[in-house]
């Protein structure tokens, strides 16, 4: 039998979840029609952006691209997410905990790892798992985790055809178009809560996010993100197309080279759902989860990149942190600027410094040279044999997660948790360890110079 690759059943999953988004939250629509829009000028007016991003295969996927999150609540739940999401080719890279800034959760983003899969459909999925440990009230907790006890998120089709997947390494045609319909189920949204209105309430006043996981049966997408190749033009264009975007984008600033994330999002829709009234029949209330997002990515950064990001934006935030409301957006975009000279600012330096990771190709000049005397690296870049990209970054950033998370819920104080990241326990209840981001983007970077040098290495020992 013919198994469908990983890949076309998640390019199909996530054409499934896009129309599906699309027909639940019409204002997708628009941020759909405006990131267009944006990267079309964006592109028309830098060539050699253009260029580049057709030269490295990077073109393509941009207008496909997407992010999504789900919050799950039990580890049964997380365990079985892992498995659903192998099948589509996607797999647990990184931890981040979210209780350092204020958010019961800890997360991963199950995405493809391999440069060719990447470049095929770079879909992810942002996966957080509620704390209940982190709700302080006891009798709550326990009720909390008796109302997910009585859950099951995913359809028996959806859970057959995992096994099926697992047991026969794959799935045919007909298999992968039925696991796509079933799987999509887990992700969209209902608007009957499976607890009374005064749970709701209990569960709202622990947390926001807390009656977001426990309330409904099921724990529906909250946010579908394209991705921008220049998010500033987004954000001042949002009020155009009648979208108000969060006060401050989230990430490093306003760069010529960007590096790692940048996010921005309109706040969370309130939308209206039934409780249960206790005497068989429905009453009405609202409940705020859904949003928009919008994401610019930039070069994954090395350790040591990433150390000099970490401590640029805490220095920041040590001068202005950017409050809920937004009411000192500007002082904070100032903050952040002025802390971020100190990062390079060119392909060059960013690389000359080891701060990120970079695909090598060969030139046109080197595709002709029969070989090369030299195969030192800096000396084959003088000599124009071999060119450098930066690689694009495929994950995430937890403060800016936790930004997102608390600007669109509403959060107008901040709830603060006793920061307790726990990496073993999320991995315990994931039925896996998480991949370590730093060491995929070195294989491509290492990979990608290999490839230079053997060619290379070929001809000179052909001569």
């Amino acid at each position: 039998m013919t198994h469908v690759p990983s890949s076309d059943i998640r390019t199909a999953f996530s054409a499934a979840m896009s129309a599906m988004y699309r027909n639940e939250v019409p204002a997708y629509g628009t941020l759909m029609d405006l990131v267009a829009r944006v990267n079309d000028e964006t592109l028309a007016g830098e060539p050699e952006l253009k260029a580049r991003l057709e030269t490295t295969d990077n073109l393509d996927r941009i207008s496909e691209e997407r992010h999504g999150a789900i919050r799950l609540g039990t580890a049964e739940e997380l365990s079985m997410m892992r498995r659903v999401f192998a099948v589509m080719g996607m797999y647990p890279v990184g931890y981040y905990d979210l209780s350092t800034a204020g958010v019961p959760v800890h997360s991963t983003a199950f995405r493809p790892v391999g440069d060719a899969a990447l470049k095929r459909n770079p879909f992810r999925v942002f996966t957080s798992l509620l704390r209940l440990d982190l709700i302080a009230d006891e009798s709550l907790r326990a009720q909390a985790q008796q109302i997910l006890a009585t859950r099951q998120i995913f359809t028996a089709g959806a859970i057959e055809l995992t096994k099926k997947a697992e047991t026969d390494g794959g799935l045919s045609q007909a298999d992968a178009e039925r696991f796509v319909a079933e799987v999509l189920e887990t992700f969209r949204w209902h608007d009957k809560a499976i607890v009374d209105v005064d749970m709701y309430h209990r569960l709202h006043a622990a947390h926001r996010l807390i009656a977001d996981v426990v309330s409904f049966k099921g724990p529906h997408i909250n946010h579908l993100t394209p991705r921008t190749l220049d998010i500033d033009k987004v954000q001042a264009l949002m009020p155009e197309y009648e979208i108000a975007p969060k006060a401050v984008v989230e990430g490093p600033p306003t760069r010529r080279c960007p590096i790692l994330l940048r996010q921005t999002s309109f706040k969370a829709l309130e939308e209206a759902v039934s409780f249960d009234d206790g005497n068989g029949g429905w009453k009405t209330g609202s409940h705020t989860a859904r949003f928009g997002e919008i994401e610019q990515r930039g070069i994954a950064l090395t350790p040591k990149g990433r150390a000099l990001y970490d401590s640029l934006l805490e220095a920041s935030r040590k001068v202005v942190r950017p409050t809920a409301d937004g009411s000192n957006a500007k002082a904070y975009e100032a903050a952040l600027a002025e802390a971020f000279k100190a990062f390079p600012d060119s392909w060059e330096s960013i690389r000359a410094e080891g701060f990120g990771y970079f695909s090598y190709s060969l030139t046109e000049k080197g595709r002709r040279a029969a070989s090369s005397s030299a195969l030192d690296v800096e000396q084959l870049i003088s000599d124009g044999l071999i060119v450098f990209d930066p690689i694009v970054y495929e994950d995430f950033l937890p403060v800016s997660a936790a930004g997102i998370f608390q600007s669109n819920l509403g959060d107008g104080a901040q709830q603060e948790f006793v920061a307790s990241p726990n990496q073993q326990r999320f991995e315990a209840d994931l039925g896996a360890q998480v991949l370590n981001e730093f060491d995929h983007y070195a294989g491509i970077e290492k990979a990608s110079l290999d490839a230079c040098i053997n060619v290379l290495t070929r001809r000179s020992a052909a001569e």
